[in-house]
């Protein structure tokens, strides 16, 4: 049974994630279809990068990816078909797909979309459905696009590094909003060589350990640890730490944001000192 993961920015207010399902199963009834999430920020790519790869890493080879954020960045010409380490992976050519995989990658065509047909989201999912059964039928991504298209790019959002110290990103809030920075552990070890460290964000908030779990602290004191997926978490045992420090995701887009939140820019990065 195919296996194909669903990830946008679409929400879930109305039937748009219910009708792209209803394409899908119309072009193959035998696909399985698995929910990442619908509830991304709409223009935050640094986001939608972060919840992407690490989603669809952990999934078996020969499993096919939509990604609809931000589909229509541009008036499109053509969507991108990728293989990458044995997972298909379909998605706008918004330069998105060169943040998820932190590199341009060498596997991709572009599949030409029909100019006289009204570019919406359930066009693209028909679209992906028929490159997902002509994958299935044996084809190659030769006999489904167009390999020699320029395609955009953007360079993944990186910690800023500096001898004695690491300065990260909020890249993502979860639902009990703690926040997660653009700092691996791999990262983390290989700045910090051994040395004590003091992670300060909101001008005065400190922290100089790392926790193996949110209950390594008492109820409703703050905390930092590595995740599931190896980012640095800032949090709160039983608590909010977002909220509670003010702490705002970071967007590439002032335009998408009010002037409230402009304001709070200085609480989107937190950094980590070496001594």
């Amino acid at each position: 049974m195919p296996l194909i993961t669903l990830t946008s920015d679409i929400g879930s207010q109305d039937f748009l994630v219910g009708a792209v399902k209803g394409q899908l199963l119309s072009a193959n009834p035998d696909f399985n279809i698995v929910d990442i999430s619908h509830n991304l920020s709409p223009f935050n790519y640094p986001q939608a990068a972060y919840v992407c790869r690490n989603a669809i890493k952990n999934f078996p080879d020969g499993t096919f990816h939509i990604v609809m954020v931000n589909l229509f960045d541009q008036p499109p010409e053509h969507l991108l078909f990728i293989n990458y380490n044995n997972q298909y992976i379909g998605c706008a050519d918004n330069g998105l797909i060169t943040m998820i995989l932190e590199e341009v990658p060498q596997d991709i065509v572009g599949i030409s979309l029909n100019k006289s047909a009204q570019k919406n989201a359930l066009y693209c999912a028909d679209v992906f459905a028929r490159a997902f059964n002509q994958i299935l039928k044996g084809e190659t991504l030769d006999d489904i696009g167009d390999r020699n298209i320029p395609i955009e790019v953007k360079n993944p959002l990186r910690a800023l590094l500096g001898n004695n110290w690491i300065e990260g990103q909020i890249i993502f809030i979860d639902n009990f909003e703690n926040v997660i920075i653009n700092i691996t552990k791999d990262e983390f070890e290989a700045q910090r060589r051994g040395r004590s460290f003091k992670i300060v964000f909101k001008r005065d908030e400190i922290i100089d350990k790392i926790s193996d779990t949110y209950a390594d602290v008492t109820e409703s004191e703050k905390l930092a640890l590595f995740n599931s997926a190896g980012y640095l978490e800032i949090a709160i045992n039983k608590g909010n730490a977002a909220g509670l420090f003010g702490l705002q995701g970071y967007t590439e887009n002032l335009n998408t944001q009010s002037q409230y939140l402009q304001n709070r820019l200085l609480y989107q990065t937190v950094k980590v000192f070496f001594e």
